[in-house]
Formats: structure tokens, C-alpha cells, sequence
């Protein structure tokens, strides 16, 4: 089934001279939600110590999350929505203190929308290793200093591993859906493969079964411009003074990766070859609107990001592979019988249509078999957070089964 782009689209526009100049000043030397910062609509669960893949220890794990709407009493009506790369557990809701963002999935849930609050307890945990309050590097660790460089290296599996006993702390043993775009995607479908009785509906939107070479590659060269900052110093930075952290290579990989997240048609569609003469947040002038464009979301991405958070999260989805180990990846999504909505985006250049038939064709409760849910829309990877009339549309086909 195809959901076409339709003008109820969140808006996409040129960056303004005034929003440029709101971001000239210093970033932080991380934009982490740090201990002390306003708690914002955040709760917290304490999970206790992870035993990652690898074999090391995070002591003390707490996770951050968001809930709206009510549990009935056989706690039967939860759904777990999980976040991408860059997301938090914010889905709706304004910025506020201590939450930079307003909710990245406005018109999707809510009372009467296609997530229903009135029906539905949801709930949106924060990525163990992320920066939103979940224990990740810019966290206290078990000697009071921030795990800085060394926290471990985190794998989905990982993650999903943390999110199971957060579902237990909880008290939710089976989640009436699982959904997740991108990044969220990759640990919803482990949620299925993992534990394929703890999850009764599962959505997987714009998100491979195992990230390609050429993701991976993608990938490398962001990590490794966060790496090659001075600034950034092994990832020991938390003490620097503002404008002193790893900001420039940090934004460096916000700006490659909104090229992967965007479609080649809709960049050369909105700036062409038009100027942008006026300060841009870099102090430059005369430069073109794309770059002043992909500068200002870079600056801003600081702003609010972790730059050892990043590096973990996209070694994480680079090691991606719900197949490694049990006998690749058909055999492993097999294991979940449930309803699936598997929905791909024509115009994904990251995870490109491909990937998601691959998944579609592993799931036997795909809702249109063999084929993805495809999503025509000119707005690329980012489809599945901007096309949020035609993704409701596809949920509520997910849901009602």
C-alpha cells in the first residue's frame, strides 16, 4: 500500500537571519542533560547494572522517560515508541527548561490521533548511552566522574537489553506495540527477534534489518569528525569552558548526516543556487542558503547533543544486525509472528526501500506481505518524522488489527 505526501506536512523553510543570530553565541561543552538540570516532563527508573555484549559493566543504569495517558488495570494497553539517532523521549509537548526541544512527533500522538492517549499508556524511554537523562558517557559514573570516553562500546542489543528491564520496572510484560523510526526501528525490530511474546504489534519505519557497508561507511566519517576536533580530547571534555568542547566536529557530523537524512531533489528544489548574504551562525558571509542551512542545524544540534553520545549511538547502529548469530536475517525475524507494519520511503537514500522489503519479507505478519508500506514523499529519510498525516494513517492501519 503506497500513503502519498500531502500538504499536512510539518514545515520545511530557509533558515531566517534571526534565527541564525539567536545561535552566534558559545555552545556548551555538551548540550547533555546533565545531573542538576531542570527535570522537565522526565521521569526516571533505575534498571541496575548492564552486562553489555562485550562483557562490561554500567553500574547504577537509570532510565529516562516520558509517558502520556493512562495504564488500564491489566496493564494490556502500553506502547512502546522508540526514538532515532538524535531523538529523545519528548514526543509532544513544547521546549521548556531543561528540554531544548518542542516534541518531535506532534500530530502522531495524542488524544484522537493516530497513537491515541485516550486509548493508549505510551511510553518513550530515552537510549541507554544517549544524552537525554539515560545513563550514557556524559552520566556520573560509580566514581562520581562522568563516564566521559570511556563508557562502554553499546550494541542495539545492548540497548534493547536495558529496555527490557525497563519494561519490568515498569511492570509491563507485553507491549501492546512496539514502534520505532530509524534508529528506532533497529531496536524495535530486536525488541521482536528478542523477545517475540513480549510484543503483540510492531512497527518498523525507515530502518534496515542490519546496516550496510555503505551505512557503516557513512557512518565512520562522522564518528571520525567528532574524533579529529582538538577539542574533543580523547572524550574527556565535560570540565571546558563554554565554546571549548568538540563543538565544530560535532556539527561537522550533524551537517553529513542531514545530507543522508534529506532527499537530493528536495535540497536542489529549496535553496537551488540562492544566497544567503546576511551573518550566518558561523559569522560568514556571502555564503549559499544550503550551507548557511546546514550550518545553523549544526550549531543548533550541539546545542542540545552530546559528542561521545553520538559517537556510541552510531557505532551502535553501524553494529546493527538482527540476523548476526542466529542464522541471518530471515531466519531471525521469523521468530515473530505478530501483525508488522514495515514502512519504507521512496525517496531514502540512508536506508533505501530495498532494506525494508528485506524485513517485510522476513516478518510473516507483514501487512502487505512481502512488500513494505511505501511512503511516496519528496522529504527523504526524514519522511517518517515529517509525512506525519500519511505515517498516522499507516499506525492506525497497525493499530485496528
Amino acid at each position: 500500500m503506497d500513503w502519498q505526501s500531502s500538504e499536512d506536512t510539518v514545515a520545511v523553510r530557509p533558515v531566517t537571519d534571526a534565527e541564525a543570530r539567536a545561535l552566534v553565541g558559545k555552545p556548551p561543552a555538551s548540550g547533555a542533560w546533565r545531573e542538576g538540570d531542570p527535570v522537565g516532563d522526565r521521569r526516571f527508573a533505575g534498571i541496575g547494572t548492564v552486562v553489555t555484549e562485550s562483557g562490561a559493566r554500567i553500574a547504577g543504569v537509570r532510565i529516562a522517560y516520558e509517558t502520556w495517558g493512562r495504564l488500564d488495570d491489566d496493564r494490556g494497553n502500553a506502547v512502546l515508541v522508540l526514538h532515532a539517532l538524535t531523538g529523545d523521549p519528548h514526543l509532544i509537548g513544547p521546549a521548556g527548561p531543561g528540554q531544548p526541544t518542542s516534541g518531535w512527533w506532534e500530530g502522531v500522538v495524542g488524544p484522537g490521533l493516530a497513537i491515541d492517549t485516550d486509548r493508549w499508556f505510551v511510553v518513550a524511554p530515552n537510549v541507554l548511552g544517549g544524552c537525554a537523562g539515560t545513563t550514557g558517557p556524559a552520566s556520573l559514573a560509580p566514581d562520581g566522574n562522568e563516564w566521559r570516553g570511556r563508557f562502554p562500546y553499546v550494541t542495539i542489543r545492548d540497548q534493547v537489553a536495558a529496555q527490557l528491564a525497563f519494561a519490568d520496572r515498569l511492570g509491563v510484560d507485553r507491549w501492546a506495540a512496539v514502534i520505532g523510526g530509524s534508529m528506532g526501528g533497529m531496536h524495535a525490530l530486536e525488541w521482536a527477534v528478542t523477545a517475540p511474546d513480549r510484543v503483540a504489534r510492531l512497527a518498523v519505519l525507515a530502518a534496515p534489518a542490519f546496516s550496510s557497508a555503505d551505512a557503516i561507511a557513512l557512518n565512520s566519517v562522522q564518528t571520525e569528525a567528532v574524533r579529529a576536533d582538538p577539542r574533543f580530547r580523547g572524550g574527556d571534555y565535560y570540565g571546558a569552558a563554554d565554546g571549548d568542547g568538540p563543538h565544530r566536529g560535532l556539527a561537522l557530523a550533524r551537517r553529513m548526516a542531514l545530507l543522508n537524512y534529506r532527499s537530493q531533489n528536495e535540497l536542489n528544489e529549496r535553496f537551488g543556487r540562492s544566497w544567503q548574504s546576511d551573518v550566518s551562525p558561523m559569522g560568514d558571509h556571502g555564503r549559499f542558503a544550503v550551507e548557511s542551512y546546514l550550518d545553523f542545524h549544526g550549531n543548533r544540534f550541539t546545542r542540545r547533543f552530546d559528542a561521545n553520545s553520538y559517537i556510541r549511538l552510531v557505532d551502535a547502529m553501524s553494529a546493527h544486525d538482527v540476523g548476526r548469530d542466529r542464522g541471518g536475517a530471515l531466519a531471525a525475524l521469523g521468530r515473530f509472528p505478530g501483525p508488522a507494519l514495515v514502512l519504507g520511503i521512496d525517496t531514502d537514500r540512508l536506508y533505501p526501500v530495498e532494506d525494508q522489503r528485506l524485513v517485510a519479507q522476513g516478518l510473516p505478519g507483514s501487512l502487505d506481505g512481502a512488500e513494505p508500506t511505501l511512503l511516496v514523499s519528496g522529504f527523504g529519510h526524514d519522511g517518517f518524522l515529517i509525512e506525519r498525516k500519511a505515517v498516522g494513517s499507516a499506525l492506525r492501519r497497525l493499530l485496528r488489527t
